[in-house]
């Protein structure tokens, strides 16, 4: 099978038209460094298959960031048959910057001019012809978010593949060219491949070309006084930079012929930027926006009706579809209809089991699959929708362009902290999952920030912990009365921030102290997300979660209905005996541990329930409702007879059994948050930290955080004066901090004095 790498800069529509050439599932993103890895898929409708590799977005082949180093290692020791150069139509002499230097390459390219809608749109036209003559290379004009052109695109593609290309560069006529061909002679006599490249990289001062070259460069620098440039001196770096540039506006600029007026005139994005990037509204904006994504996902009360209204359509009461679209107080939001229309499909589902095995199987059957099995499924599975709801809500933004805006505006507070603001790519992504925001590390260039980074992207609560939000934010607002449900997640959402913020501080502060690293990023420019991409991540999210249920949690549910339905002498129990169950033993000794967080000794015989769901969340967090439900059963039965333990209902019924307060709830879910997170993450942790050391120091990390977490919500929501306790401890651990800097600085400049 042939194979094509996909090449380009980021934001220029590279891991759109991968996933229109393979439809693979790979997640569009609209900031640079979302794809890390290469991502590989086929492309089926050539004479042959075609194998495509997206790599990582990149502004050149120098090896400054890792995602240089993967894209210019596969091009150069992979081979690929031809390379497809994705370029942004919009910001044409930027992006050929990079088509400049893989021309240096004899890899057969074809150049896919992108988003030529957006140049179309705004008036400028591009001759794609004349670019086709200067760069001696097919070009293609394409649409990968309309996916126009795509099938002239891949048929050029295939036959340029079949045809040989010589490298060539476009410093023939520069100051440097004399050195470029005696190296170049040097490197072929040694039949070194592409010997062109390696001579331009080596009088760039390529510090992997110097390392691998170390004879030649000694040509390089005999150069130096040799030539000189006013602006550069023999800077040769800069000096080539600057090279590229000028030939590319002496050439390649002819083909564009751009609006009159077009220069003086500002884009319908810089107009939005201008609001949405402002230097004082744009952090109060972004928590608006974020605030109106979980109203919509999560109120009870999205609308709400004027009394002149009828309101028995909402209600439906005395039907199946009863409370369906809300209340009689309003109506509710889209990912609350869904959540309990999911909600009375597998209700229905568990009373039509229940009433199937009614007499006709043992008791403890029954309750195994009905309370066991399919409560602990269900009440996981009954959020799946809000959990979509707010996936396509977090994807909208990312594909729009808003999240590299976010980037870009909280790079102004990450830099004070030790944080670029690319350190918040990753961290956003932890939204979705922890696992592919950890791996998203690598394309930061600082250790120590990618460590303190991959240390705090669990608080950033992913998918599989909104279960633990919803449900005991919707137990709260129904057993107590107080809030909307929509008000307490944004809340605890913002908490996983700010302790995320507050770790980085002290991290970056103390053990981990250094410069931080530069920040450059390009804004693109906004558009409507793509529906096929949307979906697509969609129904990789909905897989993902599916696959887990019927996985982890499916075995997970069993293993808990059995030990907290035997004792230790494994005699069966009923329901209300589970007082005296394996699980109630091992729950009630580690018990204890979590009195200073609200859920332990202080609630009482029935208060260990909260402890072994916090501790089977090591596994997967959903596993943490899934015990809900099934213990919940259990405790229904036993205080209330009410045996239907799904979501919300299930976290009632376990704050009516054992008593437990809103700030000891609000504790369950800050510790959940921040705490180790499940398996999959932490072996993904282990894996990016490299060291055993790190690793540890991680594990206990994230156990301290999350313990001191929950104890700090829960003091100050029992006992608010503890605040200024608390602010104390604070003030006095800052004074330490300082304290140790000062000594550690002193120490470092006698060190310097004396040699």
């Amino acid at each position: 099978m042939i194979k094509f790498a996909l090449a380009g800069n980021p934001n220029s529509g590279k891991t759109t038209l991968f996933n229109c050439l393979t439809g693979a599932t790979a997640h569009v993103g609209n900031w640079p460094g979302v794809t890390v890895d290469k991502k590989e898929g086929v492309y089926k409708k050539c004479a042959e298959n075609i194998q495509i590799v997206d790599l990582p977005g990149i502004y050149s082949l120098s090896p400054y960031t890792p995602e240089e180093v993967i894209a210019r290692n596969f091009i150069l020791d992979e081979k690929p048959d031809l390379i497809i150069n994705i370029v942004d139509a919009t910001n044409l002499e930027r992006n050929l910057y990079l088509t400049t230097q893989l021309l240096e390459i004899g890899v057969p390219i074809v150049v896919a001019l992108n988003m030529m809608d957006a140049v179309e749109k705004k008036g400028d036209k591009i001759n794609a012809k004349t670019l086709e003559d200067a760069l001696a290379v097919p070009v293609v004009e394409i649409s990968a978010l309309k996916e126009k052109g795509i099938k002239e695109l891949m048929d050029k593609a295939y036959a340029a593949s079949k045809r040989k290309r010589e490298a060539v560069s476009v410093l023939g006529g520069s100051k440097l060219s004399e050195v470029i061909s005696e190296i170049k002679t040097v490197l072929y006599n040694k039949k070194t491949d592409e010997p062109l490249f390696h001579a331009i990289k080596l009088v760039e001062n390529d510090e992997i070309e110097i390392k691998n070259h170390p004879k030649e460069y000694e040509t390089v620098k005999e150069y130096r006084d040799k030539i000189k440039d006013e602006s550069f001196g023999d800077d040769f770096e800069a000096m080539v930079a600057d090279e590229r540039y000028k030939y590319i506006t002496k050439h390649f600029a002819k083909a564009i012929t751009k609006k009159d007026g077009e220069k003086n005139s500002l884009s319908k994005s810089d107009k939005a930027d201008r609001v949405l990037t402002h230097r004082i509204w744009g952090i109060p904006i972004f928590l608006a926006i974020l605030f109106a994504v979980f109203h919509l996902t999560f109120s009870e009360n999205f609308l709400y009706l004027a009394t002149a209204l009828p309101k028995d359509w909402v209600s439906l009461q005395g039907t199946w579809g009863e409370g369906l679209f809300g209340s009689s107080d309003g109506i509710a939001s889209p990912g609350v209809i869904l959540f309990n229309l999911l909600d009375k499909i597998t209700g229905s589902i568990s009373d039509a089991v229940a009433g199937g095995m009614e007499g006709a199987t043992s008791a403890w059957a029954q309750g195994l699959v009905v309370d066991g099995i399919l409560g602990g499924l269900f009440a996981v599975m009954s959020f799946l929708p809000q959990i979509l709801v707010l996936f396509m809500f977090f994807s909208i933004l990312e594909d729009s362009g808003y999240m590299a805006r976010v980037a870009f505006i909280l790079d102004r507070i990450f830099r004070r902290f030790g944080l670029s603001g690319r350190a918040f790519m990753p961290m956003i992504m932890g939204f979705g999952c922890s696992i592919p925001a950890m791996i998203n590390t690598r394309t930061l260039a600082d250790d120590k920030e990618r460590m303190a980074t991959i240390r705090v992207i669990p608080f950033f609560s992913c998918g599989a912990k909104l279960p633990i939000l919803t449900a005991i934010a919707g137990g709260i607002v129904q057993f107590f009365a107080v809030s909307n449900a929509d008000a307490i997640t944004y809340g605890m959402y913002i908490l996983g921030i700010t302790v995320a913020i507050l770790s980085v501080i002290v991290m970056r502060s103390t053990t981990m102290r250094g410069d931080t690293p530069p920040f450059i990023m390009e804004l693109p420019a906004y558009h409507a997300p793509q529906a096929k991409a949307l979906f697509i991540h969609l129904w990789d999210k909905l897989k993902h979660f599916v696959k887990k249920a019927f996985t982890i949690i499916f075995v997970s549910t069993i293993l808990i209905w059995v030990l907290s339905h035997f004792s230790f002498g494994w005699s069966y129990l009923a329901d209300e005996q589970m007082e005296s169950s394996i699980l109630a033993g091992l729950g009630k000794l580690v018990q204890p541990l979590f009195t200073p967080l609200g859920f332990g000794s202080q609630l009482g015989a029935t208060g260990w329930v909260f402890v072994v769901a916090a501790i089977t969340g090591l596994i997967a967090k959903e596993n943490v409702i899934a015990t809900f439900g099934v213990l919940a059963a259990c405790l229904g039965y036993a205080y209330n007879g009410d045996a239907d333990a799904e979501g919300i209902i299930a976290a009632s019924i376990m704050i009516s059994a054992t008593g437990i307060t809103i700030p000891a709830l609000i504790s369950f879910i800050a510790f959940n948050m921040t705490t180790i997170p499940c398996f999959a993450a932490v072996a993904t942790a282990k894996a990016e930290l490299g060291s055993k050391k790190r690793f540890n120091y991680t594990l206990i990390f994230w156990l301290v955080v999350s313990y001191l977490t929950g104890t700090v919500v829960y003091l100050v929501g029992s006992w608010w004066w503890t605040v200024f306790i608390i602010l104390a401890l604070a003030a006095l651990a800052v004074g330490l901090i300082i304290l140790y800097n000062k000594k550690k600085d002193g120490k470092l400049r006698l060190k310097r004095e004396e040699e």
